[in-house]
């Protein structure tokens, strides 16, 4: 998938085809400042769910560094009845 690379001018200029553009691609709008990276911009939706992948990554990241410090292994049973003893089912 290509960028979209756009002069920072377009937001003042042309703000409603970079506000459609960012919400039908759900792809970021690069913004440029005489010829250099300046802004991007973002969907509150693509953001929302680049936060969340974002937070999703680095709680698998700290779960790898908990695993590698601790040679408890549970099997997918006793997760699931873990779980469910916690929430009461």
């Amino acid at each position: 998938m290509s960028k979209t690379i756009r002069p920072v001018s377009d937001l003042r200029n042309n703000f409603a085809d970079i506000s459609k553009t960012v919400h039908e691609t759900a792809q970021p709008v690069f913004l440029t400042k005489n010829g250099f990276g300046d802004m991007v911009v973002l969907s509150m939706e693509a953001f929302e769910n680049l936060q969340f992948e974002s937070e999703v990554y680095f709680k698998l990241q700290a779960a790898e560094k908990e695993a590698a410090l601790n040679n408890n292994r549970f099997s997918p049973k006793e997760v699931l009845s873990s779980i469910k003893e916690e929430i009461n089912v």
